[in-house]
């Protein structure tokens, strides 16, 4: 398998994320759906791009499977969860840039744990995008204490492990469609979850609002399914920060475009940065790409 595999899946990821970021928030901005309700949604979307992936793929029944799906799923599903939660307990200015660290936890663990290694350039092109990362979720505001730091720290904790097993369960030979179904399963799982901290399942909404929330979180869906499938070809250490740098990106260039809405100074900064730290990953990964071939 080529070492540049990983790339075409990231790209369909940071297309599907960063349409989706642009348009998530409607459902509850336009017609109060709860968030809760859209965790629902969600989770039911996921079977669509789950039952796509296991075409012509056997589901893997061994047990190693079962344990890094489960782990992958449950910490990404308890992750949106607890970010609700927190959402009704503080404000996303301060909540956010927490959680945008998880891409470090990743790469941390997968240096680490799994011996990654990374080139002087690549190295610096990760640091860029984490330096990003945070650039895009900085807010300005009063800053506060309270129990959703505790719960932003955790929703950073479980992301970016679970970005991590989804590249060991890779290296387990695990494949991507048996690792996607787990976390469908894992998050229907968590429904009566859902349910319960929305307080019951609303019925007077207007149909608008369930309907948006399917398309929207279809395209979130989708771009989990890429995720699982760039993870699986390349290194966590490079996937992790590159996604969640360049989906920002298009996420504020759709938003310039539809709502006329023009970024921030540290938003600003962090395309930038977003965009170069890409581009040296990029480049190093095909270099050393080109150097096995002539070898």
């Amino acid at each position: 398998m080529r070492r540049t595999g990983w790339i075409p899946y990231a790209g369909l990821l940071v297309l599907f994320w960063g349409v989706w970021g642009a348009f998530s928030s409607l459902p509850t901005s336009e017609y109060g759906y709860p968030d809760g309700m859209v965790y629902i949604i969600w989770s039911i979307t996921m079977i669509i791009p789950a039952v796509a992936a296991l075409r012509g793929n056997t589901f893997d029944r061994r047990p190693i499977a079962a344990f890094y799906g489960l782990l992958v799923g449950l910490t990404g599903a308890g992750g949106q969860l607890l970010l609700f939660k927190a959402l009704t307990m503080g404000p996303a200015y301060i909540i956010f840039p927490i959680i945008a660290l998880s891409p470090a936890i990743t790469v941390i663990m997968a240096l680490v744990a799994l011996k990654e290694r990374l080139t002087r350039l690549a190295l610096i092109g990760v640091v860029l995008a984490l330096v990003a990362i945070v650039l895009f979720s900085v807010a300005p505001g009063d800053f506060a204490t309270g129990p959703y730091l505790l719960l932003a720290v955790l929703i950073c904790i479980a992301w970016g492990v679970q970005a991590y097993y989804m590249r060991k369960a890779a290296t387990a030979g695990v494949n991507d469609a048996t690792t996607f179904s787990w976390m469908t399963i894992s998050g229907l799982v968590l429904i009566p979850v859902a349910i319960l901290m929305t307080g019951g399942v609303p019925v007077d909404f207007p149909w608008q609002a369930p309907t948006l929330a399917a398309v929207t979180q279809l395209l979130n869906a989708v771009g989990a399914l890429f995720l699982v499938m760039a993870m699986s070809r390349g290194k966590a250490s490079v996937v992790a920060p590159i996604t969640n740098a360049l989906a920002p990106v298009l996420t504020i260039a759709l938003s310039l475009a539809v709502y006329q809405t023009v970024p921030s100074v540290y938003q600003t900064a962090g395309i930038v940065l977003a965009l170069a730290g890409s581009t040296l990953m990029v480049y190093t990964t095909e270099k050393n790409a080109e150097q096995l071939v002539q070898a």
